[in-house]
């Protein structure tokens, strides 16, 4: 999936613009990379298009621990967008990514984040690789 692909289902699935996307898709992957362990948050990275990767990769190799509230209000506040459309860009982006990359690589990113965040990353119930093991 290249940067145009990724960025137009992310508006489809939220019906917004493509710049209103593009903003909650990168405040969603800085976001997600400050609070993954800074390896996962690279291999992840190395999996986005190129136009996504500088914001999936990592500051720290420690992640941050924050709650899913704490991550609205980053995606909030990085994409300038009220706490609803944040939740719900959030859930787009993760949505894309979980068809954008390979399954045991999308699991690997969701095992780092707490239960709370299960229902952004994996609303659809389309997922099913390895959660249970």
């Amino acid at each position: 999936m290249d940067n145009s692909e990724f960025i137009d289902s992310v508006a489809k699935r939220l019906r917004t613009s493509p710049e209103q996307a593009t903003a909650i898709t990168r405040a969603t992957l800085t976001t997600l990379a400050e609070r993954i362990d800074g390896g996962e948050a690279r291999d992840l990275s190395a999996r986005l298009p190129d136009e996504l990767r500088a914001y999936a990769f990592a500051p720290r190799d420690k992640a941050q621990r924050f709650g899913v509230d704490a991550f609205v209000q980053q995606v909030s506040g990085r994409a300038d967008v009220d706490g609803t459309t944040a939740k719900a860009g959030m859930r787009a982006v993760f949505d894309t990514l979980r068809g954008a990359i390979p399954p045991g690589d999308y699991d690997d990113v969701i095992t780092h984040l707490p239960a709370e965040f299960w229902e952004l990353t994996d609303s659809a119930g389309r997922y099913d690789g390895g959660r249970g093991r």
